[in-house]
């Protein structure tokens, strides 16, 4: 059980990390954080049968999509940390070593390039949007983010709940 709650912690405190690295980028940079209601629109339409959209913007809007998005991006960042602690094992939870969550965080940026950009019409790694090296290359920054925050919030995780 302390080891789900310490993935639980891990992924949501490297997931926070994200948003408030998109927060940051916008005020600094005026890059667009990502619309997590767009997200839930899509997960939405899959249960109905529709994986693919042409772009997800011109769907109809879903019923409480903003909380399916946020939801399903906490999800997902929890899912990425137990994938990490599967893959490099429970110890690494009490002895957090910067590599494996880097790798680990890196990795993960093939889920938007691979599914949710195709499914949403932006196309295979962003290629169907006005800047697609633009795109990737923030993409791939916040993945690289995402993986200091594994390592981050794990640290944290060791000094406030042990």
């Amino acid at each position: 059980m302390e080891t789900i709650l310490s993935v639980i912690i891990i992924g949501s405190g490297a997931t926070l990390a994200t948003d408030i690295w998109a927060w940051l980028r916008f005020k600094i940079l005026g890059v667009a954080a990502p619309n997590f209601g767009t997200v839930g629109r899509w997960l939405a339409y899959i249960p109905k049968g529709q994986f693919i959209h042409t772009p997800i913007s011109k769907s109809a809007a879903v019923r409480g999509e903003n909380i399916i998005g946020w939801t399903a991006h906490y999800l997902i960042g929890i899912a990425f940390a137990l994938a990490l602690v599967l893959i490099w094992g429970s110890e690494w939870i009490n002895n957090p070593r910067f590599l494996p969550a880097l790798i680990v965080g890196t990795v993960t940026v093939l889920a938007p390039f691979l599914i949710m950009q195709p499914g949403m019409g932006s196309g295979l790694a962003a290629r169907k949007t006005p800047h697609p090296n633009k795109a990737r290359f923030h993409s791939l920054l916040t993945h690289i983010v995402f993986g200091l925050g594994l390592y981050t919030t794990a640290y944290l995780n060791l000094f406030l709940f042990s």
